[in-house]
């Protein structure tokens, strides 16, 4: 199978085949069966995509009660080192972070289960993020952290620079 399972159960990395030639690449970033079969049972109602440069730091976000989302994240172009929060309350790993290179070098993929706070810092140039939602956007039921919050003692890459960090971001509580 092409998942990996990290540290924190239902947080996996896919990595798809990736076939290449002299005119390019092509790979399959989604096959449903595929991903049922790796226990993944999440049916897919939206997709976002967002670019960014060099130090951006989005997140750490998840949505609430029945509007929780669980999400497959990749990058088109470029490089980010994205995370996830196991913020599951009576999860054995609550608390404990994971973070991976996602790029469009790598393929690599991060299926984050709902109960997660996610975030990403991009470390190239310029990124181009996208992901896919098991349920639609709902304002109200958005919920953060702060990305820096000791609670979570996340390593964040070190750049040239600081990080930018939208105001949104920084006003969001800490943990403890």
């Amino acid at each position: 199978m092409p998942f990996t399972a990290t540290p924190i159960p239902g947080l996996q990395v896919f990595e798809p085949r990736v076939f290449g030639d002299e005119r390019g690449y092509f790979m399959e970033t989604y096959n449903e069966r595929t991903f049922r079969e790796a226990g993944i049972d999440a049916t897919f109602v939206q997709d976002n995509q967002a670019a960014s440069s060099r130090g951006v730091l989005r997140g750490m976000h998840k949505q609430e009660g029945d509007a929780a989302q669980a999400k497959l994240v990749r990058v088109i172009s470029g490089e980010v080192y994205d995370v996830a929060v196991d913020l599951r309350p009576y999860s054995p790993t609550y608390r404990q972070w994971y973070g991976v290179y996602l790029s469009g070098e790598n393929h690599k993929q991060l299926f984050v289960p709902r109960g997660f706070i996610h975030g990403y810092l991009v470390t190239s140039e310029h990124a181009v993020f996208a992901y896919k939602c098991d349920n639609l956007y709902a304002p109200k039921a958005e919920q953060g952290y702060r990305y820096d919050d000791p609670a979570f003692g996340i390593k964040w890459p070190e750049i040239d620079g600081e990080y930018t960090v939208a105001e949104r971001d920084l006003a969001w509580p800490l943990l403890t």
